[in-house]
């Protein structure tokens, strides 16, 4: 299909384009910005006058439930696409865990057959995930694995993690790891401080994070003269921050993320025991927030993922300490962007870059732009209509947000995954 997108403020932070302008699509491709192509006959033209139009978001951690819960991908990907979202990064720790060849081909055949957002799945960095063996890496990156993972915290055995580290540079292969040290965030459910004091919860200490990333950083140099590439999950302390800018200049192929969760929330917000707040890693104090924005704000962090975990009601009614980790983010990922954005006066391109180009870098993926010749992967959206979250708007699996109930600005109207129209709120206005 080709489609004309007319009257759009394109923005896109890889080109560094925040314009009116019209944007042109064409055999799965941007065929052009501005002018379209010689010979260029649209199928559909758009009115997009008020809108924007930007790379679409990608998220770089979305539980879709899959295995675990037959047809649950389908309900996630529409997720995906309403909040604006064409790829989706899945994590290994499904149920059973993406350790073996068959389970992710099954996994991108469901996706391919939802024809929802773009998957790229995660294989287990050890057999299942018990940190004890190495997966079959080589065998899971030839049926499209984008990375290897250890879900939840480092391995206690920190030989089989430096055996992973080696095997993956040696076939340069990327590796992702939570910087969590399982023996001093054991039993934690809230960042150490006086909240967690006061409302007596279990603390997971901020030393947690930044010995494992001590570990990190040591096991990587120790792969060779050019060690193997990490990213870092969810970074949540200001400390860690601080460790992850020394990494940096010392020059290691390290690149790191952070929840919107953590952009937005500190341990004071989770009150009364709200457990819809109950997260991993836990939510820290203002300082650590800060130190989060301050971090995206200089491209320190490169992405913000939603971290979306949906979860049925009758786990979150569960007392804090035992209810279900995470929540949905799929669909509010983009309105708390901008909400950050707004609130902290960062530039629209530099907001838009940590769910774009950031994470397409990341991925090492020919997306995350509207440059010429790349992947049509489009969002439409109205950054000053306003909704509601609840139940009702919500099309995820997962209802459990702490902003359900809240009214948020941002309002994806359409989004395009490789040139055809997947998702539209609303029939997008046809043009003159």
């Amino acid at each position: 299909m080709r489609i004309a997108i007319e009257t759009a403020r394109l923005i896109d932070p890889a080109a560094e384009l925040d314009r009116v302008a019209g944007l042109y699509l064409a055999d799965g491709r941007i065929a052009g910005v501005g002018a379209a192509p010689a010979g260029f006959v649209a199928d559909r033209r758009i009115d997009a006058r008020g809108l924007v139009a930007a790379p679409g978001l990608i998220d770089l951690c979305a539980r879709m439930r899959e295995p675990g819960a037959d047809g649950a991908l389908r309900v996630e990907m529409r997720a995906a696409l309403a909040g604006g979202v064409t790829g989706v990064v899945c994590p290994p720790d499904t149920d059973p865990p993406l350790d073996e060849p068959g389970l992710v081909r099954m996994l991108r055949q469901r996706s391919r057959e939802a024809a929802g957002a773009r998957l790229y799945p995660l294989g287990a960095l050890t057999a299942g995930l018990k940190g004890e063996a190495l997966a079959q890496m080589c065998t899971l990156a030839e049926v499209g694995c984008v990375a290897f993972a250890q879900s939840g915290a480092l391995p206690d055995d920190r030989g089989t993690l430096l055996n992973a580290l080696r095997y993956a540079r040696t076939f340069d292969l990327p590796v992702w790891l939570r910087p969590v040290d399982a023996t001093l965030a054991a039993g934690g459910v809230a960042g150490a401080g006086a909240v967690a004091g006061r409302l007596g919860l279990p603390a997971v200490p901020a030393v947690a994070e930044t010995v494992a990333l001590h570990t990190i950083f040591e096991l990587q140099r120790a792969t060779g003269q050019r060690p193997v590439r990490v990213h870092l999950c969810r970074v949540s302390t200001a400390a860690g921050i601080e460790l992850l800018r020394a990494a940096r200049r010392e020059g290691l192929p390290v690149t790191a993320d952070v929840s919107i969760l953590h952009v937005h929330g500190v341990d004071t917000d989770v009150g009364q025991f709200d457990s819809n707040w109950r997260l991993d890693p836990p939510l820290r104090t203002q300082r650590d927030r800060a130190a989060i924005r301050a971090a995206l704000a200089d491209g320190t962090l490169d992405a913000i993922c939603s971290d979306h975990a949906p979860a049925a009601l009758e786990d979150k009614l569960l007392p804090f300490g035992e209810a279900g980790v995470g929540a949905t983010g799929l669909e509010t990922l983009l309105s708390l962007l901008l909400a950050w954005a707004q609130s902290d006066k960062v530039p629209v391109l530099r907001a838009l870059s940590t769910v774009t180009c950031g994470p397409a870098r990341v991925l090492g993926e020919d997306t995350g732009t509207l440059l010429v010749g790349r992947k049509a992967d489009v969002v439409l959206f109205d950054p000053n209509e306003t909704w509601r979250v609840n139940s009702e708007s919500l099309l995820s699996y997962g209802k459990n947000t702490p902003y359900l109930g809240r009214e948020l600005a941002g309002r994806v109207r359409a989004t395009i995954v490789g040139g055809e129209m997947r998702f539209e709120r609303a029939p997008v206005g046809a043009a003159a």
